[in-house]
Formats: structure tokens, C-alpha cells, sequence
């Protein structure tokens, strides 16, 4: 399995090297040069299997010769046996033919933990192995980071710098990116919005010298194991409400696009997937984008669902790779674009786009009321992202087709909007009960990229 960029100019990699490497030297984004396909018996077959099981089936083609199936099979245990839930990601029902994919049940209780939790035991893994180290530069909007943190804290052949817009994410996300005590994880507490925090990540990985010196490596969802890792559960929830003997949608709150983006995989794998719907907040480029009036950025509005308050969703690049008929040049073209402020996608990309995607948003007020109405009339208690997802895909037209909606986050990741939407205050699991109490490791920096690679090579262990 060979690993192509979108901008079409760097060298193809294995899956190893484009996990390790991140975000391509051209600029682009690495996908796979071609896309796994399993068959009807195949997904059949899952029925009754444990996550992990359906993992290693649904991995095991992408990962090459990278890892032998005993090792890849331990990474996969070892990524997901802290779990808050026995099925790590169950299914309930919200109302007829339509479902809630809670992934809330990990470290860090976001979806996130899905994919972190994996890279780190594959990054681990792998750099034992070659005798390396390398340093993980990260932008988070909130989830991503403490993820990120939470997977590699403590590990040895890795250091973790976390770029999180200063004043722009809950008290929560927070505190679970800055409280961890182990000296190789950093939090940077950045002036600017999460655009910023994502730009300087990319003007790093553009910076060779600077990058080869501190043996740069991402997390973010410019990596293709992030997305990888999120296919799974697409898989898993079909199935479980009937895939593959009858098609089934879903509803992805999503800023970035890798979410969805993984969904979208799935299907080219040969999941029956109808429509795959992508829910947004005030923050709508996506929105705007898919209803045809271009990419072009807006300022980036602060919302109760900080996590999707992004106006350049990164993951949306391999989309548009595909869509334009995987011609680097192309691609290319439209990222220039994107810097002097945006593009329009042409006809012929835009209706392989919209063969795919639906979209929808959410205002403030429409969230808030999504939380207290979902509460009313199932008892489910949303996060802020949660209820975009069910808003949008109650406004979509009934259909036979089973819809289900990819809840992000636990409610108590943002207590203040869920309470005031609610009127309860939910509290953390047991486990992080003490989280408000712990003392926190924190540095506040300028959005002045080379403050952050001086504060970077300053803080790494030789």
C-alpha cells in the first residue's frame, strides 16, 4: 500500500513513513493510491464482533507490511482497553429509524480518543522499533489536543507541543491539555483563533530546516492514521442497524472535515452508505461550499461549540483531490487560491461532491433548543456539536433509510452551554472528578511563528 499527496509533487511513502511524516513536503495531505474494497460477506461477517475485531478488519488492508497481524492486533488492544464502555462506541436510539454513535466514551471523552489513542501506541511502536524520536507539533480547536496529550504522555521516544486558541476553548478542554504533569507533553496557550494556531502548524511543516531538525511529526487530522482510525465506527454502527442488507446515512458535526471525510472512505470501501451529511455551526464554509457558493473564508465566529469554530477545514483538500479527479496540479491551484481568501469549485467537481455530501447548520439558538427538546423527548443529553448533528438531521426528509448521527463529545466537555440550554450541570465520570483541582502547566505564546519554534527547540529532551 502506497501513500500519494494531494499537491501531487512529493514522494509516495509507505504507510509507516506517511504516519510518521504527517503532512506531505509539497504541502499536501497523503491518502492512499488506491482505496481498499471489502465485500458484502465481508461486512456481514462483522455482525457480532467485538470493535476491535471489526478494527483490525477494517485497518488491516492500509497498514501494508508496516506491522505484523499479532503486533497490529496488540496496538489495537492497547489503544482502546481504557474505554469507559464495553462496546467503545455504542448505539442508542433517539427516535424512530434515527441513532446516536456515542464515541464520548474514551480518555478524554471526544471522539477523538478513537484515533489518538491508536496513533499513540503506532507511533510508539513503530519508533521503538527504528530507535528514534521525533517532536509532535499539534492545532487544536479544544478535543484534538488533549487527545493528542493524553496518548503520548509519558512516552519516551516523543515530545508534544499543543497549540490551543488562548481564551477561545471550555474550562474543560482546557485544563485536560494542561494538567498532565509528564515533562514531554506542552501546552501553548496561543493569541488568535484556532485558523491561526492551524496556519503556524503548516508554516512549521514548510519550514524543512526547522523540520528535519526537530524531526517534526503531526497528529492532527492532516494525518492519515487519524482518518484511518475513524472509518471504523462507521462500519461497526452500520452494522449494527443492518449494513449491508440495507443502506444507512449519517450526520457528522464537523469543523475540519476528517470526521466525515473518514465516512467517506467507508463507503468507497463498499459500506452502503446513502448520504453522508455534514452539520456545521455559524462557522458554515463547509455549509456554504456544498450548497454551491464557493470556499471562501469569513471571520471566524466564537460559538458554544468551540471545536468547530474553523473557517479552513484541512481534511476538506482530500476531498477535493478525488473530486477533481485526483490531479495534484488542481488541487494545487485551489490552495493558492485559498491563501488570497478562496475559490469556487467547479461544475463537474461539485457534482461529485454533492453525490456524496449533503450539508446543513445550526445557529446558537437552534443548538441551545436542540439540547433542551432532545432531553424532553429521549432523556439523551447533547454537547453543544452533538445537537448540530441532531438538528440538521431532524431538518433532513424522512426516509426509510436508518440516519445516524456521530455524537462528538460528552455533555460535560462544556457544562456552562449545556446548562444553561438544560438546566443541568452535568458532572465528569469518577475518574476525572477531581479535574478542576489539579494544578496546571500552561505557557502563553504570540501567534509569531518564530517565538513558537524557539519556545519548541528550547523545550525538547536530547
Amino acid at each position: 500500500m502506497k501513500y500519494i499527496s494531494t499537491r501531487g509533487q512529493a514522494p509516495e511513502l509507505t504507510f509507516e513513513d506517511a504516519m510518521l511524516t504527517g503532512l506531505a513536503r509539497d504541502g499536501g495531505l497523503y491518502v492512499p493510491e488506491t482505496i481498499p474494497k471489502l465485500s458484502t460477506d465481508d461486512i456481514k461477517a462483522m455482525a457480532g464482533k467485538s470493535y476491535e475485531e471489526i478494527a483490525f478488519q477494517v485497518m488491516r488492508p492500509f497498514v501494508g507490511d508496516t506491522f505484523s497481524d499479532d503486533d497490529f492486533k496488540g496496538i489495537i488492544e492497547r489503544a482502546y482497553k481504557d474505554f469507559g464502555h464495553a462496546a467503545r462506541a455504542p448505539l442508542v436510539q433517539l427516535d424512530h429509524g434515527h441513532y446516536l454513535l456515542e464515541l464520548f466514551h474514551g480518555p478524554t471523552l471526544a471522539f477523538k480518543d478513537f484515533a489518538m489513542q491508536l496513533i499513540g501506541q503506532l507511533f510508539q511502536t513503530a519508533l521503538s522499533r527504528r530507535n528514534e524520536r521525533v517532536t509532535i507539533v499539534g492545532a487544536t480547536s479544544g478535543d484534538t489536543g488533549s487527545a493528542a496529550i493524553e496518548a503520548f504522555r509519558g512516552l519516551e521516544n516523543v515530545d508534544v507541543f499543543i497549540m490551543y486558541p488562548h481564551g477561545r476553548i471550555s474550562e474543560v478542554q482546557r485544563r485536560q491539555m494542561t494538567t498532565p504533569s509528564e515533562t514531554n507533553v506542552h501546552a501553548l496557550a496561543m493569541d488568535g483563533d484556532f485558523d491561526d494556531c492551524q496556519a503556524r502548524l503548516k508554516d512549521m511543516f514548510n519550514d524543512f530546516e526547522f523540520r528535519d531538525g526537530v524531526r517534526l511529526a503531526g497528529v492532527n487530522s492532516i494525518n492519515w492514521a487519524r482518518v484511518l482510525a475513524q472509518v471504523v465506527y462507521y462500519f461497526s454502527s452500520a452494522v449494527s442497524v443492518g449494513a449491508p442488507d440495507r443502506k444507512v446515512s449519517f450526520t457528522v458535526p464537523t469543523g475540519n472535515f476528517g470526521d466525515i471525510f473518514a465516512g467517506y472512505i467507508a463507503k468507497r470501501m463498499g459500506l452502503p452508505i446513502d448520504r453522508l451529511v455534514v452539520a456545521t455551526n455559524q462557522n458554515d464554509i463547509l455549509h456554504r461550499c456544498l450548497s454551491g457558493q464557493g470556499y471562501y473564508k469569513g471571520e471566524t465566529s466564537p460559538s458554544i461549540s468551540p471545536s468547530m469554530d474553523i473557517q479552513v477545514s484541512s481534511n476538506f483538500e482530500r476531498a477535493l483531490f478525488d473530486a477533481y479527479d485526483r490531479d495534484g496540479n488542481a488541487v494545487s491551484k485551489l490552495m493558492d487560491e485559498l491563501k488570497q481568501g478562496g475559490f469556487d469549485v467547479n461544475q463537474g467537481a461539485m457534482e461529485v461532491l454533492q453525490s456524496h455530501f449533503d450539508s446543513g447548520r445550526a445557529s446558537e439558538e437552534e443548538t441551545s433548543s436542540t439540547i433542551t427538546e432532545t432531553l424532553k423527548s429521549s432523556g439523551e443529553l447533547l454537547c453543544p456539536h452533538s445537537a448540530i448533528g441532531v438538528k440538521v438531521a431532524n431538518d433532513k426528509p424522512a426516509s426509510e433509510t436508518p440516519m445516524i448521527t456521530l455524537a462528538t463529545a460528552h455533555p460535560a466537555k462544556f457544562p456552562d452551554a449545556v446548562e444553561a440550554a438544560s438546566g443541568i450541570r452535568p458532572p465528569l465520570p469518577e475518574r476525572m472528578a477531581d479535574l478542576y483541582e489539579r494544578d496546571e502547566r500552561v505557557t502563553r505564546i504570540a501567534n509569531n511563528l518564530d517565538a513558537l519554534k524557539d519556545h519548541i527547540k528550547g523545550n525538547i529532551r536530547q
